[in-house]
């Protein structure tokens, strides 16, 4: 058995160092990598991103002993230079139970609203893992941890929530009930806005719609995926086009579990009307999860995706219209990761055709490989790093001379 583990180990690894991609000069556009926040000991994941009015870029997420541990914190990164440096990070966000989620929707007049998601741990959600998820003293530490009198006080916090701030990020008004958002929504021309969830809806995605920041949310469309036995939508983002046009992908997740199963494509929709309806969802050939969209200052729409399967990294994608996708368009941005413990990649355009995407996963050098089954607690756990890469031209492939 360990012979056999060991060379599954060496067939990932060497799967790993060949990526595949429909642009076959990915690496020659990557300009760097960088760290934006890591630390000995600590699980940071989740990201989220927006420029503020006066063009810093904020980054947003949720710092952890684990991927599951019962008490996170939403920390905020801050670039004056546009990314080429960052400040130290600050805690925005700190709840005694699970605050992991925080989704950002950057508003026209240059308000900022930030959508938490908060959860509850209790033992019996711990004895439910599958075997090996963790070590065994740490699952029973936690389910100490979440016995204490402090964290079960703290129950009713559970569940979503929203903030905003008029200053850039620097100062959060207190939180109001809210729902959920992993990469925040957009704000409608009448002023409205309008965002995707999935935590309060049963295997579909709803598009919910607010008047005004920390309003009330009302719930004006549902999109259910064809096959709801085994597959269920969820972390959708949405985009407006320059034509009005909203654009929603989703990560397809299938029944029972499993993020390297092959059914794990990008799913799309899109509607006319303001979010009121839309199109019968369609899959991509796009695999991975979960999806964010923008669009550059081309008019094309860009995609960033993390890839849980070998080789393990980061991937993005462009379309012309947001509608039609096509995976000799897909772009490697990583492909060097340990493991599958990664992705929820962010982007923004640093300037015309400049890209940086934003993105967890441990900082270690290719070719190092991580066991998960269980995790060591004393392995270098993920960060939040990223890559500034150059998008390809327009019509690059139509111009290429044949040979």
């Amino acid at each position: 058995m360990k012979v056999l583990q060991l060379l599954a180990v060496a067939l990932t690894l060497f799967i790993s160092c060949a990526p595949e991609a429909g642009y076959p000069d990915s690496e020659d556009r990557i300009v760097r990598h960088l760290s934006i926040f890591e630390a000995p000991g600590e699980y940071c994941a989740w990201p989220s991103v927006a420029r503020t009015a006066d063009g810093d870029i904020i980054v947003l997420y949720c710092k952890s002993e684990e991927h599951l541990g019962p008490d996170g914190a939403i920390l905020l990164s801050r670039s004056t230079d546009n990314g080429e440096t960052w400040l130290d990070p600050v805690v925005i966000y700190d709840t005694p139970i699970d605050d992991r989620e925080s989704g950002i929707t950057a508003l026209s007049d240059g308000r900022l609203l930030i959508h938490y998601w908060s959860t509850f741990h209790t033992p019996e959600k711990y004895d439910a893992l599958r075997p090996l998820a963790y070590e065994k003293d740490v699952l029973e530490r936690w389910k100490h941890f979440v016995v204490t009198a402090e964290y079960k006080s703290a129950e009713s916090v559970e569940g979503g929530w929203n903030s905003l701030s008029t200053d850039g990020g620097k100062t959060w008004s207190r939180p109001v009930r809210g729902e959920d958002s992993n990469h925040g929504g957009i704000e409608l021309e009448d002023g409205r806005i309008l965002i995707g969830s999935y935590r309060n809806t049963r295997d579909s995605v709803a598009g919910n719609i607010a008047n005004e920041p920390l309003s009330r949310w009302e719930t004006i469309a549902t999109v259910a995926p064809p096959t709801p036995d085994s597959l269920r939508f969820g972390e959708p983002h949405l985009l407006q086009l320059e034509s009005g046009r909203i654009v929603m992908m989703m990560r397809a997740t299938v029944k029972p579990y499993n993020d390297m199963d092959p059914r794990c494509y990008l799913w799309c929709t899109y509607s006319d009307d303001s979010g009121k309806t839309w199109a019968e969802p369609y899959e991509t050939p796009l695999w991975g999860f979960p999806p964010h969209l923008m669009q550059l200052s081309d008019g094309r729409v860009l995609v960033s995706y993390g890839y849980r399967r070998p080789p393990f990294g980061q991937r993005a994608c462009i379309s012309e219209d947001g509608v039609t996708w096509k995976l000799e368009n897909e772009i490697v941005l990583r492909h060097d990761a340990p493991n599958k413990d990664l992705g929820y990649p962010v982007s923004i355009e640093l300037g015309p055709g400049v890209v940086l995407s934003i993105y967890y996963q441990p900082n270690v050098p290719a070719g190092t490989y991580q066991e998960m089954d269980p995790p060591d607690p004393e392995r270098t756990k993920p960060g939040i790093l990223g890559t500034i890469w150059n998008v390809p031209p327009r019509y690059e492939k139509e111009q290429t001379p044949e040979k």
